[in-house]
C-alpha cells in the first residue's frame, strides 16, 4: 500500500544542519534507499566521510562544496553530484552568508553506521 508522508522525521545532524528523512530507516522503515531534505546554514561544513551508500544529492538554493580525493567541487541551484559509495568525501557550504538547502537520495538508505565519518 502507497505511504503518504506528511510527517517527516527530523535525523540529529553534526552542526546546525537540519534533516528532515522522508523515506529511509527512522521515518518509513525502508532500508533500500532514503530520502531526505536538508538545509545547511552558512559555513556548515561536517568530517570527511566514505559511506557504503551511493548519494544523489540535489541543490535547491546556495551553494555545496564537495571536496574529493581529486580535488573540490561546487554545485549550485539546479545542479546534482552522485558521490559512489567507497569515495571519501566531504560536504560543506563555503557561503558564510547564504543557506544551502538540498535533497538527498541514499542508496541503500543513509544509517549512522553506513555513513563512516572521520573521528566517529
Amino acid at each position: 500500500m502507497p505511504q503518504h508522508i506528511t510527517d517527516p522525521a527530523p535525523i540529529p545532524a553534526p552542526g546546525a544542519k537540519t534533516i528532515e528523512e522522508h523515506v529511509g530507516h527512522v521515518r518509513t522503515g525502508t532500508a533500500s534507499l532514503s530520502v531526505a531534505h536538508m538545509v545547511a546554514p552558512p559555513g556548515w561544513d561536517e568530517p570527511a566521510q566514505t559511506p557504503t551508500f551511493d548519494e544523489v544529492t540535489i541543490v535547491i538554493r546556495g551553494t555545496m562544496r564537495v571536496e574529493h580525493d581529486g580535488g573540490r567541487m561546487d554545485v549550485g541551484p539546479g545542479e546534482t553530484v552522485l558521490c559512489e559509495a567507497g569515495e571519501r568525501v566531504r560536504y560543506l557550504n563555503p557561503s558564510a552568508e547564504d543557506a544551502c538547502e538540498y535533497w538527498a537520495v541514499c542508496t541503500p538508505a543513509f544509517s549512522p553506521d553506513a555513513v563512516r565519518r572521520e573521528g566517529e
